[in-house]
C-alpha cells in the first residue's frame, strides 16, 4: 500500500491521507471545495465548489498515476439534494466516461461545504 501526497490538493483535515494505491487501484479520500494556495472555501455555490472539488481530485488522481477517465467508482455527498441537478452538470464535465456511482444527501459536512466527492480509479 502506498500513501499520495500532492500540494496542488488541500492537505487532509484529519488524521487520514489524501489517497491510497492498492494494487492497480487509487482510492481517494472525500475531497471538498478547499482552495489548497489560500486554505479557504472560495465559492459559495454549488457549481463553484464542485469545479474546485475536481481540481482538487484531479490534481491527486495526477499524482498517483490515474485520471478521471479511469475513474471506476465514485461516492458524492450533497448537503442540499435540491443541488443534484446543478452539481451533475458540473460532474458530468469531468467524468465522462460515466463511472458507477453513489450520491447521497448528508446532514452537514466537513467545514459547511455543499458537497464532497471520492473516487476509485484504476492506475
Amino acid at each position: 500500500m502506498t500513501k499520495v501526497h500532492t500540494d496542488k490538493a488541500p492537505a487532509a483535515v484529519g488524521p487520514y491521507s489524501q489517497a491510497v494505491i492498492s494494487g492497480n487501484l487509487v482510492y481517494t479520500s472525500g475531497q471538498i471545495a478547499i482552495n489548497p494556495e489560500t486554505n479557504d472555501i472560495e465559492c459559495e455555490d454549488i457549481k463553484g465548489q464542485t469545479h474546485q472539488i475536481m481540481k482538487n481530485l484531479g490534481e491527486v488522481l495526477k499524482e498517483a498515476g490515474s485520471s478521471f477517465e479511469k475513474a471506476v467508482k465514485t461516492t458524492c455527498y450533497l448537503a442540499y439534494m435540491d443541488d443534484f441537478a446543478a452539481f451533475n452538470e458540473v460532474y458530468a464535465e469531468y467524468f465522462t466516461t460515466k463511472p458507477a456511482r453513489s450520491c447521497v444527501a448528508v446532514k452537514t459536512l466537513p467545514k459547511n461545504v455543499l458537497a464532497e466527492v471520492e473516487v476509485i480509479a484504476e492506475i
